[in-house]
């Protein structure tokens, strides 16, 4: 059987194929399956991992397991986050107060000083950066809070892409991404340019040419790339 086949309960509790259940167990939680065909689950005995035969790929319990991403998942032992291989073995020797999951080969983690960076599947540091926040990364670039309270995107080399800082940001999708400064949301190029004066309530990002915004009156539009309203909605 596919492992991409297999699908989770409505409740979360046991796997189906084809609306049939698998394995003969219900879990107390189950999580969907990930590459490369491995799924978190809980029962009576604590958080693990099984295969798509429905074995325990290891004898350890964790307080809590979650999906692998590049071939990493995230698990929580005495309050303690890190990193495991599809093997079940430790992938670094540090732990974190949280860690996100795998994007792109690099992963954010928060320490005891409440700071974030980012780490590669190896446990190493992107940089020697420390961050108020950091978001995964999507297609080489990532949304980053600094020390200054300001948000800049940064490329996989830990470097800013361009000097331009705002009170918010989003990812980058298709050239363009989400951005807020002192008068509201809008729409910005790589260049942290912006593509139009007005700014607003809520600015989603483009969906083939066009993006839902909400005007400071809490009125829905469509807009184009070059700001044009389009549509009331």
């Amino acid at each position: 059987m596919n492992w991409k086949d297999i699908k989770t309960s409505t409740d979360n509790t046991h796997f189906l194929a084809n609306g049939k259940p698998l394995f003969n167990k219900h879990f107390t939680e189950v999580l969907k399956f990930h590459e490369p065909g491995i799924a978190p689950v809980k029962d009576d005995t604590g958080s693990y991992h099984i295969n798509a035969l429905g074995k325990e790929l290891y004898q350890e319990r964790y307080e809590r397991t979650f999906g692998f991403y590049c071939n990493r998942a995230a698990v929580i032992d005495n309050n303690k986050w890190f990193h495991i291989d599809e093997f079940g073995k430790r992938s670094y020797s540090d732990s974190y107060e949280w860690t996100g999951n795998f994007q792109e080969n690099l992963c954010t983690v928060r320490d005891n000083n409440q700071k974030y960076f980012y780490i590669d599947r190896n446990g190493n540091r992107l940089n020697n950066q420390n961050y108020n926040y950091c978001g995964d990364f999507k297609d080489g670039i990532a949304c980053v809070k600094t020390n200054k309270n300001t948000f800049k995107h940064i490329n996989n080399q830990g470097e800013f892409i361009n000097d331009k800082e705002f009170y918010d940001l989003g990812v980058f999708h298709k050239g363009f991404a989400t951005a807020k400064d002192e008068k509201g949301w809008f729409h910005i190029d790589s260049k942290g340019q912006e593509l139009y004066r007005q700014r607003y309530l809520i600015a989603e990002p483009f969906y083939n040419g066009f993006a839902l915004v909400t005007t400071n009156n809490n009125e829905k539009q469509i807009i184009n790339e070059n700001g044009t309203r389009i549509l009331d909605i």
